[in-house]
């Protein structure tokens, strides 16, 4: 548990390396930013088949840490988590978030000695990452963009959106997160769904006691999809980004599509180190499915690529 940058905020920090590391370069060392609703420990380190996507990149001698967003996980839960959500406006915007992302990589690179690391970002994460990146490009070693947010189709106009509360309580669901898939290969896709699901929903310690279970996460990033994204507003700037940046995303993410990752890609300065791949037979929920080696494959060659050039 380390401090936030705002008092009385507590953030969760995981970390995996192997035994007997004792060196630590900013060139071996990542963050994972987790995405929208799941919290860190349950998207990165949910082990499927006795293997996490951070015991993988651990493996390959990298100093991994993940950290959970105030409202998620293990973190300090905002005390309007603790009212009816109606009480209060969203809490936990992607600025809040930010900062909290901010706080662990200060906490990391002082802890190792190092001067910069590489993140790691999913959906929402994507977000958060590319926005810190955008500000601290010296503090970036290397950027993955996994699943990354952006514009997307406003809702129809005639229908107001109803306002939204302090927070979301909502079990994860297939229909939401396999959102694009073809509806006969979801199950084919993540056998172990309700598994991490259940895992997902024990992570809050209110939510998962109610009847039926719940997951409460804040509902700030939700009031900037409206705020920014419907809008037609990028919440960041991707050609501010000056690091090496890979952008990966699934066929059948019906929540991130390809086209938004081409339109991320596109807007990255141009160098040799910026690269684009699609994944085929994968939704939003590539890092859980079947053919995640794939995607931890891809990630591990443009992460290590230094090493294999020279």
């Amino acid at each position: 548990m380390i401090d936030a940058v705002d008092p009385g905020i507590k953030l969760y920090v995981r970390n995996k390396r192997p035994e007997g590391m004792t060196q630590f370069t900013a060139q071996k060392t990542l963050l994972f930013v987790h995405g929208a609703t799941s919290p860190g420990e349950a998207t990165f380190d949910f082990p499927l088949e006795g293997l996490s996507w951070m015991e993988h990149i651990a493996q390959r001698g990298w100093d991994v840490y993940l950290v959970d967003v105030r409202g998620y996980g293990r973190s300090t839960r905002p005390p309007e988590m603790d009212q009816p959500a109606a009480s209060n406006p969203p809490i936990v915007t992607t600025d809040v978030a930010v900062r909290d992302v901010g706080s662990a990589i200060a906490f990391i690179m002082q802890r190792r000695g190092v001067s910069k690391l590489s993140l790691v970002g999913w959906s929402w994460g994507a977000v958060i990452a590319g926005a810190y990146t955008a500000d601290h490009n010296d503090k970036v070693d290397n950027l993955v963009l996994y699943a990354p947010v952006w514009l997307q189709a406003p809702p129809p106009a005639q229908t107001a959106p109803p306002p939204l509360g302090a927070y979301v309580a909502a079990p994860p669901t297939r229909e939401r997160l396999q959102a694009g898939a073809p509806d006969d290969r979801k199950r084919d896709l993540i056998p172990e769904f309700e598994a991490w699901a259940a895992a997902a929903i024990a992570s809050d310690p209110v939510g998962s006691k109610q009847t039926p279970p719940v997951l409460r996460s804040p509902a700030g990033v939700f009031q900037d999809n409206r705020n920014y994204w419907q809008a037609g507003k990028p919440y960041y700037d991707p050609a501010q980004i000056k690091v090496p940046t890979l952008v990966i995303v699934a066929e059948w993410d019906g929540l991130a599509p390809p086209e938004g990752a081409q339109a991320v890609f596109r807007k990255l300065p141009s160098g040799p180190d910026k690269r684009l791949v699609m994944l085929g037979e994968g939704t939003h929920l590539l890092m859980l499915e079947k053919n995640r080696i794939q995607l931890f494959h891809e990630v591990q060659l443009f992460l290590d690529r230094a090493r294999l050039t020279n």
